[in-house]
């Protein structure tokens, strides 16, 4: 077995870090320090890199709490970071020498969030599963995503109705650089008053990102005699586009706002993408569904991949020693 050296990330490891993850399997701007380090102080960063003969080959966004591991908790997505060309036994190796490095470091189990497969630019090279399940490990949740293939982009006939609708009411929509608007008048009024919540990014937050990744943070509004009715927050990478932020006035049922928006997006902003994500739609940790808003996503075309999430015991490091014969 190669041996592997594991060592805690450090601000001065920023470059190597980013010339990693861009080069790497993972198609996803989180992973990039800018991204993840923009909540630092809300976070005890314990991320990981792995390397072999002083070379760098992998990576695992963490941060800590008490004698707990969690695949970063302000990241949507976690797990191992590498490129495309390790092969499944490195992989094995390369994950037994983290956990024998966390327990030796008094860290006793490890939470990880698994990266959904769309997210994967080579979707076949992924032995998670498997090493779960030789580490004995715990599923604690799982999540669904709605996401659109687009070899199977489908309107259903109520989203059909509601593109009607928005195209009676002459809506437009225009790509924008400020956040101010939906945020202000749609987001922030809405999630208070149905739910309770704030976004999971304040205004100042994702103004600040959006200047870190101009390009891969986009605002969308949909308007109607000139007001804002709708607006929609896209996180783009090179093959997937998530809807961050998704939210309409009270009357967006009679304008068809969201239906125009999206369709609108998906016909003629992202029509090139593989993928097109609008996230979850459970609530309580994984135990139900939205009923109303997966049918709502499910109009577009959108079904249903999963997202596993799961706790392992570091000190069963060992059980990886003898999985070749």
């Amino acid at each position: 077995m190669q041996h592997y050296r594991v060592s805690p990330y450090r601000s001065s490891d920023k470059g190597v870090w980013d010339a990693f993850v861009l080069k790497s399997n993972q198609d996803t701007f989180l992973f990039f320090r800018d991204f993840m380090d923009y909540h630092s102080d809300r976070f005890n960063d314990f991320s990981l890199m792995i390397y072999a003969n002083e070379r760098l080959v992998a990576l695992l966004p963490a941060n800590k709490v008490d004698n707990v591991l969690y695949s970063h908790q302000g990241l949507s997505y976690g797990g191992l970071i590498y490129n495309d060309d390790l092969k499944t036994l490195r992989y094995i190796e390369i994950f037994k020498s983290i956990l024998e490095f966390l327990n030796e470091n008094q860290v006793d189990q490890l939470y990880l969030k698994e990266l959904p497969f769309v997210y994967h630019k080579n979707s076949t090279n992924n032995p998670l599963a498997y090493i779960c399940f030789k580490l004995r490990a715990k599923l604690q949740r799982t999540d669904m995503l709605s996401v659109i293939d687009k070899n199977f982009k489908k309107f259903s006939s109520s989203r059909k109705e509601g593109l009607k609708r928005g195209q009676k009411h002459e809506l437009s929509v225009k790509e924008v650089d400020s956040f101010e608007l939906f945020w202000n008048s749609i987001l922030i009024p809405n999630l208070k008053s149905k739910h309770g919540v704030k976004p999971l990014h304040s205004l100042d937050e994702i103004k600040l990102l959006k200047s870190k990744f101009p390009y891969n943070i986009r605002q969308f509004n949909a308007y109607h005699l000139n007001g804002i009715v709708a607006g929609v927050t896209v996180f783009e990478n090179e093959q997937v586009v998530h809807c961050q932020y998704i939210s309409g006035t009270d009357n967006r049922s009679e304008l068809g706002s969201l239906d125009f928006l999206h369709v609108h997006l998906l016909e003629e902003v992202f029509a090139h993408k593989s993928f097109f994500s609008f996230g979850t739609s459970n609530t309580d940790q994984g135990q139900f569904i939205n009923k109303g808003l997966q049918f709502w996503k499910e109009g577009f075309g959108a079904r249903s991949i999963t997202q596993n999430f799961y706790s392992i015991e570091t000190i069963n490091y060992s059980k990886l020693e003898d999985v070749v014969k």
